[in-house]
């Protein structure tokens, strides 16, 4: 993987760079639209690189391992091919599902035992094992297995979180150093970067993981409900420390509002399944702001979905038209509400490279911040 900045912001710590990978060239920042189990749902991998221009995409370990099984996707030469996708992917290591699944796991020096959410079988993830499962999977970009501490969480339970997921590093890079890609290209390992919401222990943190000089650096365990302000400034205090020189990922961020605040802070990379769960929910996010299609209102509203959103490929689709489908409960609604806020995100961190180079990002970035909150 190389990594190249082509332009800094002058006001702020944004930046537009380039990732080269062995399946593409991704340009920064950019949003990854969340393919958990091999698939974004709603949507086609055509309209993905056609409609919505996504240049990456995330898929998860724990959910692939299970299903279909690293039998399969070995036997189809690798994701890429198992899900015809070409261009780059990331998969994260499973440690979010770990956090989630509290009733169904058990944590230990050694790795987390857990019952498959699938059949209730019983398997058991190690920092080696999971590199091992992302080799056979393929994915361009892949992640260290760590704790992700719930929020609120004791500062002596994130204390003892954080220095096993550093343990766990250590397992993990020797394993990735001392084994190769399955499938003829090299693949690139981020470490992440934990702590809770103590800045003491995001700067150790931050600070162990620069100390294994990989190639590109995660933040975890934000946004898991600590309120955003706590977020931005956890944030900060760890790009003030990560290297300038290498892409940083926010993992699991976050609404729109988000995404260009962690932006002005030097974040690079972005998921969240908030764009695609929201819209097969109704919850549509516009260059105005948050519309809900399933009230009233819009049962006779016949302008396009984002009126100002030219850029976007609902404009053949009006609220009116998109409500009907929501409300008869009709596949389509889904497919269109999701197209729509991946365009959205899409598009949005375009705009925002575009301000990075053009010079004047935190003027734009400020007055779409007091717009895209708003609920119309």
């Amino acid at each position: 993987m190389k990594f190249s900045i082509s332009h800094t912001d002058i006001n702020s710590k944004a930046r537009a760079a380039t990732i080269e990978t062995a399946h593409g060239i991704i340009q920064t920042p950019i949003f990854m639209p969340v393919g958990t189990a091999g698939t974004v749902k709603s949507v086609h991998q055509r309209e993905l690189s056609e409609d919505i221009k996504a240049q990456i995409i995330l898929s998860n370990t724990y959910h692939l391992y299970l299903r279909p099984g690293l039998n399969i996707i070995e036997q189809a030469g690798g994701v890429h091919k198992f899900i015809g996708w070409n261009k780059p992917m990331l998969t994260d290591s499973g440690g979010y599902q770990v956090y989630s699944m509290t009733d169904n796991r058990k944590i230990k020096e050694e790795g987390v035992k857990f019952k498959s959410h699938i059949d209730g079988s019983t398997h058991f993830f190690s920092p080696e094992n999971v590199m091992d499962i992302q080799r056979t999977i393929g994915a361009d970009i892949i992640m260290a297995f760590d704790e992700c501490t719930p929020y609120p969480c004791d500062y002596k339970y994130a204390k003892r979180s954080m220095e096993m997921t550093h343990r766990w590093l250590n397992r993990c890079c020797k394993r990735f150093d001392e084994t190769e890609g399955k499938y003829g290209y090299d693949q690139t390992f981020f470490p992440i970067v934990q702590g809770s919401v103590y800045k003491d222990l995001r700067i150790l943190s931050a600070e162990a993981i620069v100390a294994e000089n990989r190639e590109g650096n995660a933040i975890g365990g934000l946004s898991v409900g600590e309120p955003a302000e706590m977020m931005y400034e956890m944030t900060e205090v760890v790009c003030n420390i990560l290297p300038k020189d290498k892409p940083r990922y926010l993992m699991g961020v976050g609404t729109p509002v988000n995404i260009l605040e962690s932006i002005a802070l030097g974040i690079d990379m972005f998921d969240c399944v908030m764009p695609t769960r929201n819209a097969r929910n109704g919850m549509l996010f516009t260059s105005e702001g948050i519309i809900n299609i399933r009230n009233e209102k819009w049962k006779d509203d016949f302008s396009p979905i984002d009126a100002a959103g030219t850029a976007f490929v609902d404009h053949q689709y009006s609220k009116a038209y998109l409500r009907h489908l929501t409300i008869s409960k009709e596949i389509l609604a889904a497919q269109i509400a999701t197209i729509h806020n991946l365009s959205f995100y899409l598009s949005l961190v375009s705009q925002a490279r575009e301000h990075i180079i053009a010079g004047d990002f935190m003027e734009w970035k400020n007055k779409m911040v007091k717009q895209l909150g708003n609920r119309i």
